[in-house]
């Protein structure tokens, strides 16, 4: 499988907001829209968790830790997923990745989100 592209990460002050992407240019389509699409992140030293997820027809779930300040959304004609993140705190501080909510498809190299207190 071809890896992912995910973009959008940086630093940020807390209390900001950045927006992440992920494209999976090389599924085919039916594929693509065929899974729960989440966000990961994994932050030094820790083990990689769930941050959101979402169905081809839109329905979310959050993390508790991110709930009402992050928001997952796709767009399954060009094939991606974004992550809205608002109110950024240091403890989000991670590198973000994206994969289907059974991890089955390839890992990317991610995008780190630094954020400073």
């Amino acid at each position: 499988q071809v890896q992912p592209v995910e973009s959008g990460g940086g630093l940020v002050q807390a209390g900001g907001s950045l927006r992440l992407s992920c494209t999976r240019s090389r599924l085919i389509t039916s594929t693509f829209n065929s899974k729960i699409m989440g966000w990961y992140r994994q932050a030094p030293g820790k083990q990689r968790e769930l941050v959101a997820t979402i169905t081809r027809l839109g329905t979310t779930n959050y993390a508790d830790s991110v709930k009402g300040r992050f928001t997952i959304s796709r767009d399954n004609a060009k094939k991606k997923i974004y992550l809205q993140m608002n109110s950024l705190k240091p403890e989000d501080t991670a590198v973000y990745y994206c994969n289907s909510d059974t991890q089955e498809l390839s890992w990317g190299k991610g995008t780190l989100v630094t954020v400073s207190s």
